[in-house]
């Protein structure tokens, strides 16, 4: 027998760290603004020190003093505790501090031990479904590099979280709020009617953009995740399943340089093009747009390849059709529901607002005069897909249907051969849902033979 073997493993934790936290916000209950958002109850090992730390929570948001006696008196049930044991334990722990303004250092011990516990945990978890073997081994891969990424980003959320520290967090970003008047922790879209009736693009904010066919989506999404490269200086994921790298970038060159598309197609370039080309590339290569190009991908395979993007701000999936469900289900209604679950999903976890284009039910088309407006019962596959997502916009445009009458589809998005080269056209974006506000619509412009879309100065119609 190996001598190792009868060694007793011990859980790594720090009992001198966890009273120094307790003792400090006791001595000093102002420190608890330097560590609040550092700890929450579930990273202390010791069932009193975590019911302790809930009531320093409960009594610092209340702005109750905070001292021995009135920690006590909060302090319902302590194990069985008499009052008096209470109060001596609490003395020890207060005299056991070191220094009041090394608290940080205190915590940090305490949330480092609380990470190896949950890491030797998950590990103990990926062991037994690996010998297990019940499930394919990506799904066990998958779910392993998952338990692991929820880890490291700080976001295992096996315990509940009590409320006092999420006020805590929230309370901060208020401030923040009301102090600095546009610092709304969300992301601009670029286009200032719609940052207006959206207030932003929320952090975990499912966003579906549909359209019929050649109503100009894809650009729409192509032009949101340009603006948002450029403004925010982070990184922009684009999955296109429909189309290849180059087809859209020629379509980001396009739109960002205002050079014809039909142009770029056939090679007709003008020296003023290559020169305004040039600039573009120059501008474009400095931002942090990743494209992956892969057909039928699942929402698994996205995540994957999207914890390996560093400081990640948006994805943009085109589109959620042709996308691949794991499910064993032959209803596509249902696969659909669970992709955009899924997405909903990844929203939350990575803490960014996912673009996802989406097609419509060809109901449209026969619906007579400005009837053809989408709404939410034209969303095709699942109805699940308006319920998961916070925003839905819609896209609309007249002149599509007029243009269509003598053209193709392709023709009518700028895509061909433009038919009215010369003018920019007014598109409508209609804000069917808005978990966070009103909905209503915007008017903008639509330039087709640039696949572009710009802001007009025009009013915006609410409608609540």
């Amino acid at each position: 027998m190996d001598a190792n073997s009868s060694i007793i493993k011990q859980a790594p934790i720090s009992i001198e760290a966890e009273q120094a936290v307790l003792g400090a916000i006791i001595i000093d209950p102002k420190v608890y603004d330097t560590i609040g958002g550092m700890l929450n109850a579930e990273d202390f090992y010791i069932d009193d020190h975590k019911h302790i730390y809930t009531t320093l929570t409960r009594m610092y948001m209340a702005n109750q003093t905070i001292d021995t006696i009135t920690l006590v008196n909060e302090l319902s049930e302590f194990n069985g505790k008499s009052q008096e044991s209470s109060i001596q334990y609490i003395a020890l722990i207060t005299s056991s501090v070191p220094s009041v303004s090394n608290v940080k250092e205190y915590a940090r011990i305490v949330k480092d031990k609380s990470v190896l516990r949950h890491l030797i945990e998950a590990c103990e978890d990926i062991n037994r479904t690996a010998y297990e073997d019940a499930a394919p081994v990506r799904t066990i891969l998958d779910g392993a590099e998952q338990r692991i990424f929820d880890i490291a980003q700080g976001n295992e959320t096996k315990e509940f979280k009590h409320i006092s520290d999420v006020l805590h967090d929230v309370y901060l970003d208020l401030q923040v709020i009301a102090e600095n008047k546009g610092a709304v922790s969300g992301v601009k879209t670029g286009f200032s009617d719609l940052d207006r009736m959206l207030v932003q693009m929320g952090k975990g904010d499912l966003i579906i953009i549909g359209a019929r066919p050649g109503m100009g989506k894809t650009s729409f999404a192509l032009n949101l995740a340009t603006n948002v490269a450029k403004e925010s200086r982070k990184a922009v994921a684009i999955f296109s399943l429909e189309m290849s790298c180059e087809q859209l970038v020629t379509r980001l060159l396009s739109s960002e340089a205002m050079v014809d598309s039909h142009k770029l197609r056939t090679g007709q370039i003008t020296p003023e093009d290559w020169s305004s080309i040039a600039e573009v590339v120059q501008s474009l290569s400095g931002c942090d747009i990743y494209i992956d190009d892969t057909s039928q991908i699942t929402s698994t395979e996205m995540k994957t390849k999207l914890r390996r993007v560093p400081n990640l701000g948006m994805v943009v999936i085109d589109y959620i059709g042709l996308m691949q469900s794991t499910s064993n289900s032959d209803n596509r209604a249902q696969q659909v529901g669970e992709i955009s679950r899924n997405l909903k999903i990844m929203a939350k976890e990575f803490g960014i607002p996912i673009i996802c284009c989406a097609q419509l039910n060809r109901g449209t088309e026969s619906r007579p005069g400005t009837g053809k407006k989408p709404t939410l019962a034209d969303l095709r596959d699942s109805g699940s897909i308006e319920q998961d997502a916070d925003i839905v916009l819609f896209l609309y445009r007249d002149e599509y249907y007029k243009d269509i009458a003598g053209s193709s589809p392709e023709d009518a998005s700028g895509g061909g051969a433009p038919i009215d080269s010369g003018s920019a056209n007014t598109a409508e974006v209609i804000i069917a849902k808005n978990r966070h506000g009103a909905i209503g619509n915007i008017k903008m412009g639509w330039i087709g033979k640039f696949t572009k879309f710009r802001t007009l100065e025009t009013g915006i119609s609410e409608n609540g």
